[in-house]
């Protein structure tokens, strides 16, 4: 049997200035998650603005034309100029300054409670059965329950505000910290005990290393926590604080007050976590990530 082949095509090649054939040109091929529209040529940090910017300018209009009424809501413009006052006579910057103090003090003991009991909970079966139990039991009592017995044990002052705090902190972190011990892979363990890794080496050098990503993890959740519980413990009979000024804005129907304050909490909760994703950046270099496409 003959097999016959098709010549090729002629309008495909062409000759060369030294005689040679060169071949049709190729086409380079893109994968599809490279290929960028226009909306992605945009710089992602004036993508991220759109919709904010939105969000204001309709509210502006909305209070602009009576549908949204002032007592109801301020609108943007007197919100500003209420931020500007309350930064221009020092309030708003005292206030900030004594609830940021709160939530340091609050969150460096719920860290160091509640990464303790995981290491014990987390590192040992002994401490598991110890410890877990009991911090699972407790964990699930609403903590904001516990206003009243805070205020009869320690009182209206500072101390039931920061126990607020480091009690939401050290349930997160808790969690979070004692999964990622119990989540390393056990083959790395092994790979350990084969290089002659003793039992704190092992938890210094692989255990440790492991469970970081959800110790970070936990430390966004338990920021976050914080500032809820910041929310809640500055209405304990507050005299300072942006909660203070929050109860002040609410007695006098002062809207624009309210809003900054909230407003302020947002950006103090942003900035806290831009920390910790810089800490993450710089503690698991070695762990890639998918980021998107």
């Amino acid at each position: 049997m003959t097999v016959s082949h098709a010549p090729p095509d002629i309008t495909d090649v062409s000759v060369n200035a030294y005689g040679g054939v060169v071949g049709p040109e190729l086409e380079p091929v893109v994968p599809r998650g490279a290929r960028k529209g226009w909306l992605r040529k945009v710089p992602r940090w004036l993508r991220r603005t759109v919709g904010p910017v939105l969000l204001l300018v309709l509210w502006q209009v909305l209070s602009a034309t009576g549908v949204l009424p002032g007592d109801v809501l301020a609108s943007p413009g007197t919100i500003a100029r209420a931020g500007g006052e309350l930064i221009a006579d020092g309030t708003l910057p005292d206030a900030m300054a004594t609830s940021l103090q709160r939530v340091a003090v609050g969150l460096v003991l719920g860290v160091a409670v509640g990464v303790s009991l995981a290491l014990v909970s987390g590192l040992s079966r002994l401490g598991e059965d110890l410890v877990d139990a009991s911090v699972q039991m407790l964990r699930t009592v609403p903590w904001v329950g516990l206003i009243p017995l805070f205020i009869i044990w320690l009182g209206i002052g500072e101390a039931p505000k920061v126990a607020l705090i480091a009690l939401g902190v050290a349930f997160h972190l808790y969690l979070n910290v004692y999964a990622g011990i119990r989540g390393v892979d056990a083959q790395l363990v092994e790979a350990g005990e084969a290089l002659g890794l003793g039992r704190w080496g092992l938890v210094r050098h692989v255990v440790l290393p492991g469970a970081l990503p959800g110790a970070m993890t936990g430390l966004r959740y338990s920021l976050a926590t914080a500032w809820l519980a910041l929310v809640f413990g500055e209405s304990i009979n507050a005299d300072a604080g942006i909660g203070f000024l929050m109860n002040q804005a609410r007695e006098f129907f002062r809207t624009d007050v309210i809003v900054v304050c909230l407003v302020v909490y947002a950006f103090l909760g942003l900035i806290a976590d831009a920390v910790v994703r810089l800490l993450e950046r710089l503690l698991l270099q070695w762990r890639p990530t998918f980021t998107g496409q």
